[in-house]
């Protein structure tokens, strides 16, 4: 099993300027790739390195793992916007926001995320320091941090690539960990019933509530503050919103976190499986009634 660890790095001044130089590179240059994938009509990522890899090592000065990572980078945001397409998650292909996703080339913020693998990026985990590549060259201790139970799952089942990524002023590694997966109990007869909700956010069959009071008033509040900061428009407010922004994503995410564990927690110890609802069947013929005519 698959899961990701995000781990904080320290770097000193000069080590963030490195930083902030190699992240701007390497997204300008996967926006350039992406311009000419677009022209060419070339997303596959071998046929995409002929046009591409050598100008973009000359030009932005990027190392060869680096350059390829920008392309496959490249080539792999082509496909999820392919897969998105097909989905309908961007709408019917005459609507504005379609047309919007495939007239222009896809662009890369500056502080977007760049993949390293293991040639780029070395963990020292007891010195809890990384050695990572730079356009400046190789920098050595680089602190980081992180949870104690995600330092532990770091040092045991890393592998694979890691993301650099800056957000909110912040500097942050996204490593891959591959988890062994426990045995499935495949002798269960007996079930735990979930049922999800929005006032309750789940209810089991053995009764018990785990309501979403507490989440519905932390939205209400922020919505409330954030209606004001906005209102008053000036550089304080304007810092604070910054300052606040994902907090309401993140109090959620965590509830939901701590519900899931608590009931997979309950079935584990009792023996059972959990059943959850299927609303697929109630969507589906919900979308497809259509409204009676008097």
């Amino acid at each position: 099993m698959k899961l990701t660890v995000q781990v904080k790095l320290l770097p000193t001044p000069l080590q963030a300027a490195a930083l902030e130089a190699t992240l701007h590179a390497c997204n300008q240059a996967a926006t350039w790739v992406s311009s000419v994938a677009f022209e060419k009509d070339t997303k596959r990522n071998f046929a995409l390195r002929e046009h591409t890899y050598t100008t973009v090592k000359d030009r932005w000065g990027l190392g060869a793992q680096a350059a390829q990572h920008v392309i496959k980078k490249t080539c792999d945001a082509y496909t999820t916007l392919k897969a998105n397409l097909k989905a309908g998650n961007l709408g019917k292909p005459s609507s504005k926001r379609y047309r919007r996703a495939t007239e222009k080339p896809i662009a890369f913020r500056p502080e977007g995320a760049q993949p390293y693998d293991d040639r780029m990026l070395s963990w020292q985990y007891t010195q809890r320091t990384v050695s990572i590549w730079t356009l400046s060259g190789r920098m050595k201790q680089l602190a980081f941090t992180a949870a104690p139970e995600h330092l532990a799952r770091l040092a045991l089942c890393r592998r694979g690539e890691s993301d650099l990524l800056y957000r909110d002023g912040m500097w942050f590694l996204i490593a891959t960990c591959e988890v062994p997966e426990a045995e499935p109990n495949v002798d269960v007869t007996e079930f735990l019933g979930v049922d999800l909700g929005i006032v309750n956010i789940a209810t089991t069959s053995d009764g018990q509530i785990m309501a979403g009071r507490r989440l519905n008033r932390g939205r209400l509040r922020e919505r409330t503050l954030r209606e004001k900061l906005q209102k008053k428009n000036t550089p304080s407010a304007k810092r604070r919103l910054k300052k606040r922004r994902r907090k309401e994503a993140r109090r959620a995410r965590d509830i939901n976190h701590k519900i899931a564990k608590h009931v997979v927690a309950e079935a584990e110890r009792t023996g059972r499986g959990i059943a959850l609802e299927d609303l697929t069947g109630i969507r589906a013929r919900v979308r497809l009634r259509k409204p009676q005519r008097a």
